[in-house]
């Protein structure tokens, strides 16, 4: 999977997200950043509807597709490559459980929802509708209302 072009709204999210990011990593970064940060917080999570903190755990190429109604815990750790669209929700399945565990190259259709303390395998096709709320093994597809196996990618 390769990071995919003509997407300009996502990454105009995606550069205030790694900005809002850098400038949360320590107390000093965060005195001279909170313009920043006060700017992603307001604009992006309150009027764009992507509610994703600014100290998630996100890898190399994120894609975000029609961010709208996005959320991600902030607990949630995400690969390299990974692609998220519209309406999913990541995170956890009741107060104090663990959030997900996404690996490397998944790509997550619109309405997923991911809950729960749970791990993602590398190489995983979510598709759109999905309820996942059990690991998922690496090169496969899983579809449905829980989620189930479908086939292993090639």
């Amino acid at each position: 999977m390769k990071y995919l072009s003509g997407n300009t709204r996502g990454k105009i999210f995606l550069l205030f997200f790694r900005t809002s990011s850098f400038f949360s990593k320590n107390v000093f970064l965060k005195l001279i950043g909170f313009p920043v940060r006060l700017f992603y917080n307001f604009f992006f999570q309150w009027i764009v509807g992507t509610d994703i903190y600014d100290t998630t755990s996100v890898g190399r190429c994120f894609n975000v597709y029609h961010g709208h109604s996005l959320v991600i815990n902030k607990a949630t750790k995400i690969g390299d490559n990974v692609i998220v669209r519209h309406n999913t929700t990541i995170g956890v399945g009741k107060k104090g459980g663990g959030s997900p565990v996404i690996g490397n190259n998944v790509e997550i259709g619109a309405n997923v929802v991911i809950i729960g303390n749970i791990k993602i395998g590398n190489n995983v096709v979510i598709a759109a509708g999905s309820v996942v709320i059990k690991d998922v093994p690496p090169n496969s597809v899983v579809s449905g209302n829980p989620a189930t196996f479908l086939k292993f990618l090639k």
